[in-house]
């Protein structure tokens, strides 16, 4: 038995109300550029509209132009989806309120997640949006997840109950110490300032 491997997310597709509402909200509100238009090749009565959250992978939309959708919150229910997250920088995160504010769109407000910061609304078809943000990040050659793996680790020796900044630049520091590599022989903490 072997797996499917797989190497990223390819894009995600949701089902939309009509097309202009799609497109004021995933590119008027959250700025992802639309890319791409064609019908659903498999229901001619819909659209399929493609956006680009930052990052080139792509977040598509069914749309129908006689589907109307409910500002309800969608649902929750085993099986369903949650919420949506999109990464943002700590600059725009820490405009994210005002924005928000100034559109009349009811949000969360910031929550402080240890390892990243979180806000929360709803999209116009009652789908929970987190704009989400790092707060580090990795060292070269090392990725979020490697971080997240190693404050983990930590945070699970630590006894702690949830991952916070110390655990991330323990993290940090150490997957430096691995990952890069030195002339020193004792890379151990020291103190230059030798004090009396």
């Amino acid at each position: 038995m072997r797996k499917l491997q797989t190497q990223g997310v390819h894009h995600i597709t949701l089902t939309g109300a009509d097309r202009q509402t799609t497109i004021d909200f995933w590119e008027g509100v959250l700025g992802m550029p639309f890319v791409f238009d064609q019908p659903n090749l498999d229901n001619p009565a819909e659209g399929h509209v493609y956006f680009d959250p930052g990052d080139g992978r792509l977040i598509t939309v069914f749309t129908n132009e006689e589907r109307k959708g409910s500002p309800e919150r969608t649902p929750t229910d085993p099986g369903c989806v949650h919420h949506l997250a999109f990464a943002v920088s700590q600059a725009t995160f820490w405009q994210a309120v005002e924005r928000l504010d100034e559109r009349g769109i009811s949000h969360s407000g910031a929550k402080d997640r240890g390892f990243m910061d979180s806000i929360y609304f709803k999209d116009p078809l009652g789908m929970l949006i987190e704009l989400a943000s790092y707060r580090f990040d990795p060292p070269g050659g090392c990725t979020h997840a490697d971080v997240m793996i190693a404050a983990h680790r930590i945070r699970v020796a630590r006894n702690d109950h949830h991952i916070d900044r110390i655990h991330l630049a323990d993290a940090i520091e150490q997957l430096v110490g691995e990952t890069q590599k030195s002339l020193s022989k004792d890379r151990t903490p020291k103190d230059p300032y030798r004090r009396p």
